[in-house]
Parts: structure tokens; C-alpha cells; sequence
């Protein structure tokens, strides 16, 4: 019988190449399988204090920004992994994530919410950061954008 587990076990891993498994196990769950990536190195440095409960707190307040419009949102946040280190943000409305051009030109908007906020001015970077640059500012490690249906890009955020 153990042996039958450990043949199972052995054939089930040959399938699944671990590096892809372990490496977006949210990939097919809440958005598609990553059909891109890049890498954003950030000018900007990770917050001494920031923690798992500052990346919560900065999704909780992004939802209740788009929660209080008179309007239903066209996409979600949220933030996964154990130490809430990546931020996800999925298309909602069919049109606004449709494409990645599309997806790009909300982060621009985003990076111009960003540069509004009292902490870039106060760093006077608010002419130079950009949104990725706030995420890993509150020390998340990646973002993945997504329309939820056709394509997922993911950017490294180091």
C-alpha cells in the first residue's frame, strides 16, 4: 500500500512541473494562467514598518474608495500569499481590462492617484514614483492584472 502512495505520488509530480506549481499557485483560481510577465525595478524603497497588515489595510482602503462611487467598480484588488505580499487586480466590467493596453493605461491612472496621495508629496517624489512604485514602497513583491477571462500579466516588483 505504501508503495501504491509513493508511485501515485511520483506520477502525479511528473505531470506537474514543480517549479509551475509552486511558483503562481493562484494561476487559474482567481485569474488565468500568467500569459506574460516583466520585471519593474523600483526606484522606491520598502517602508521600514511595512508589514502584512499595511498591504491589507491599502486594499481595504482602495475596495472602499471604489465601493463608495455611485457606480459599480471595474475591477478588483485584493492581496494573496501569506504575508499578503502580492497584489491582484482583475477587470470586472468586460471593457476596462480588455486588453493589456487597457489594463496599462489604469495603472497610469493609479500611478496618477498615487502622486496626488500627502505621501509622495511629502517624499517629493510625486513628479517620479509611480503606482509600482507605492506597492513596493508597502513592500509587495508582485502585481498580477488581469481581465479574469483571457489573459493574466504579471510584474515583478524588485
Amino acid at each position: 500500500m505504501r508503495i501504491g502512495a509513493t508511485l501515485a505520488a511520483v506520477a502525479f509530480f511528473a505531470l506537474v512541473p514543480p517549479a509551475a506549481a509552486a511558483e503562481d499557485r493562484h494561476a487559474g483560481y482567481y485569474y488565468p494562467e500568467i500569459t506574460s510577465s516583466e520585471i519593474y525595478h523600483s526606484r522606491a524603497k520598502v517602508l521600514e514598518h511595512a508589514d502584512r497588515k499595511m498591504r491589507l489595510s491599502f486594499v481595504v482602503g482602495m475596495a472602499s474608495a471604489q465601493a463608495a462611487r455611485p457606480y459599480p467598480p471595474s475591477y478588483a484588488i485584493f492581496a494573496k500569499g501569506d504575508e499578503a505580499e502580492k497584489a491582484v487586480i482583475v477587470g470586472l466590467d468586460g471593457e476596462s481590462f480588455r486588453t493589456l493596453y487597457r489594463a496599462r493605461a489604469m495603472l497610469a491612472l493609479l500611478t496618477a492617484r498615487a502622486r496626488s496621495t500627502e505621501l509622495f508629496q511629502n517624499l517629493a517624489v510625486e513628479d517620479f514614483f509611480t503606482f509600482f512604485d507605492l506597492l513596493r514602497m508597502l513592500g509587495f513583491e508582485r502585481l498580477t492584472v488581469s481581465d479574469g477571462e483571457t489573459y493574466a500579466h504579471q510584474i515583478q516588483l524588485e
